[in-house]
Formats: structure tokens, C-alpha cells, sequence
């Protein structure tokens, strides 16, 4: 049966005209779904008996199991969902004074073979669907009772190799009468797909574009990121560029400081070099130490001095705050651990 989250409202009033139904029905039906987060078809009172029929007979809603939920010392949730096909992926709930962030996954394993990333040890399944991307979203807020207010991209899985299903999903988060969450509010972040990030600048979509960069030469980043044999530094960052003069919006370039490998002065110069002139901002990521990884955290003095550095010379960086690496959920950790 088809995912009834799968769908915008519009295509929602389409599917409900062949069925001979009122396209305003998909207004009440997205309003129990959203709003409510109701889990049964029979929930939605103010539809009739008929249609409720009708809905179970053709939709599923798709509704995931929690496997597994760890919580962190700092407040950090981590969840282990069933997706109903035998498959699991995970989601991480963080909490931050400005409101609660959710880090959601795209894929069911990745094919991008990061070197620093336990992403990589798992075998590329399938895509997510719209559906099941936004109900990561409506499970944790069901279970926590609070509301999410951040979304960012970045759980396991390439989000642009997985494009229409995740640009759909981004349309239902943010719509008014899906979850309603800012598109300023939502970050899709990639290692670099270059003929993506173009197709993405035509969206006309205000989310915020955060670019994997992770290195300033293409020996020492194709070494880390094997998709930069095929878009290297040069084309990725013109299509940064191109992608910025079209929609006038600011890009987050991704720095996970490794020891010995990317973090030392002379890394924080070709960085400010590489990046003088862009409307962008440079969030550094303390290295997470993976199994079987061959890289390690840099030491606190040297990301602080690469911050220093950069913000000294006209690059802004931050340092990010590093949460629930004390149950696998920090950057680079989500791997499905107790399914491999």
C-alpha cells in the first residue's frame, strides 16, 4: 500500500478526486497528521466512515517502532527506528536553548565511503521515502511531547543522492499545514555532488546548504571523501559559488579537524585562501573516533587556533558544540550499531 505521508497536499486532493472525494478532505486529513500526529485512520473523526474506509483500504501511515532510544548525560536522544521492511535506520533529538534540533537520515545506509564516517560500514539498502524521512519528525516529537523546531540533514545517507524524495520531504516539513517548520530552520548537508547542488539552486528553497568540505587539496580530500575523484575541490566549489550568486544564501562549509591530517596552521591558511570572497561560514567538527577509523580528534588548542585563525582573517567559524558522543549520536557515529 502506498505511504499517505508521501504525499504534498496537493497531490493529497488529486488522489482523493479520483476516489470521488472533496480535495478539501486533504486539508483535514494533513491537519490529523500533522498536527495531531494521529497513528490510526479511525482517529479522524470529523471524516466519514466511508472515507476512513477508503484510506485503510489504499494508505498506509506508516507509523515506525522504536528498536532502540539512548539518551544521552547532556539530553541528546538517540533512536533506532523500524521502517517496517526488516530495515532500521537511526535519528538524533538534540536539545539546545534555542529549541530542539532533530538530525534526521535520508538513506538506509550510504555510498559516499567517507573514511571518517561509521555510515561507511554499512551497505547502501535503499532510499528513504518522503514519508518515511518525515516520520523520523512526527515519532520523536510523539514521543517526547516536545516540538522540533531545527532540521538538519545529516544522519546516514547522502540526502542529494537521494534528491526527490528529500527536496518532497523539505516541501512538507516546511509547509504551513504539514509541520510547519522554517526553511531557515532546515539544513540539507552533502559531501559534494556537484550537478545536484545546481539542480537545488533552482528549487527556490530557503533552507540552508552545508558543504562537506573537510580538506583544501584534492589529494588529502579524496583520500578522506571519495567522491571528490569525481567532483573535485575546484568544480565544488564554483557550484558553491554559482549556487550563492542565484540564491543570495549563505553556505555552511563543514571542517572536521582530524590529528595530523587537516588541522594545523598551514591547513587553516589554504582554508582562508580557498574561501576569501564567499558569503559563507565555517563550522568546525571535532573528529569523532570511529571503530576500525584512522583518524583521530585533534587536540583542543589546535581547533581552537584554527578557529582563531580563521576568524582573524575574515572567515567566520564556530567551533560545534559536541553532542552525545557518550552513546554514538555525534557527527560521523550513526551506523545502526546493534543491527550489523
Amino acid at each position: 500500500m502506498k505511504n499517505i505521508k508521501n504525499y504534498k497536499i496537493e497531490e493529497l486532493k488529486e488522489q482523493l478526486k479520483e476516489m470521488g472525494e472533496k480535495p478539501f478532505r486533504a486539508e483535514q486529513i494533513f491537519k490529523w497528521l500533522y498536527d495531531e500526529k494521529v497513528e490510526q485512520f479511525d482517529e479522524m473523526t470529523n471524516i466519514s466512515l466511508e472515507l476512513r474506509e477508503k484510506l485503510k483500504q489504499n494508505y498506509t501511515m506508516c507509523n515506525f517502532n522504536i528498536l532502540k532510544k539512548q539518551e544521552s548525560k547532556d539530553g541528546t536522544i538517540k533512536y533506532l527506528f523500524d521502517v517496517l521492511d526488516g530495515n532500521a535506520i537511526e535519528t538524533v533529538l538534540m536539545r539546545y536553548h534555542h529549541g530542539n534540533s532533530i538530525c534526521v537520515s535520508s538513506q538506509i545506509g550510504c555510498k559516499m565511503g567517507c573514511k571518517f564516517c561509521a555510515s561507511t560500514g554499512i551497505n547502501f539498502i535503499r532510499n528513504l521515502t518522503t514519508g518515511e524521512i518525515v516520520e523520523q519528525i512526527i515519532k520523536v516529537e510523539q514521543d517526547t511531547g516536545e516540538r522540533i523546531s531545527n532540521v538538519v540533514f545529516m544522519g546516514i545517507g547522502e540526502p542529494l543522492d537521494n534528491y526527490d524524495n528529500v527536496v518532497n520531504a523539505i516541501r512538507l516539513i516546511n509547509h504551513p499545514k504539514g509541520l510547519n517548520i522554517g526553511a531557515r530552520h532546515i539544513s540539507i548537508s552533502t559531501s559534494g555532488l556537484v550537478p545536484k547542488i545546481y539542480q537545488l539552486a533552482e528549487e527556490n528553497i530557503q533552507c540552508t546548504l552545508s558543504i562537506s568540505l573537510h580538506a583544501t587539496n584534492n589529494e588529502k580530500r579524496s583520500s578522506m571523501m571519495p567522491v571528490n575523484k569525481t567532483y573535485p575541490i575546484e568544480e565544488l566549489l564554483q557550484a558553491c559559488k554559482d549556487y550563492m550568486a542565484q540564491t543570495n544564501r549563505r553556505i555552511s562549509f563543514e571542517y572536521a579537524l582530524a590529528k595530523d591530517n587537516n588541522d594545523n596552521l598551514e591547513d587553516a591558511k589554504a582554508l582562508v585562501k580557498l574561501l576569501k570572497g564567499m558569503l559563507c561560514h565555517v563550522n568546525l567538527i571535532p573528529i569523532n573516533k570511529i571503530e576500525n577509523g584512522q583518524f583521530d580528534k585533534s587536540s583542543n588548542e589546535n581547533i581552537m587556533k584554527f578557529r582563531d585563525y580563521l576568524n582573524d582573517h575574515g572567515i567566520v567559524a564556530t567551533i560545534r558544540r559536541e553532542l552525545g558522543s557518550d552513546i554514538d549520536a555525534a557527527c560521523g557515529q550513526l551506523r545502526r550499531k546493534n543491527l550489523q
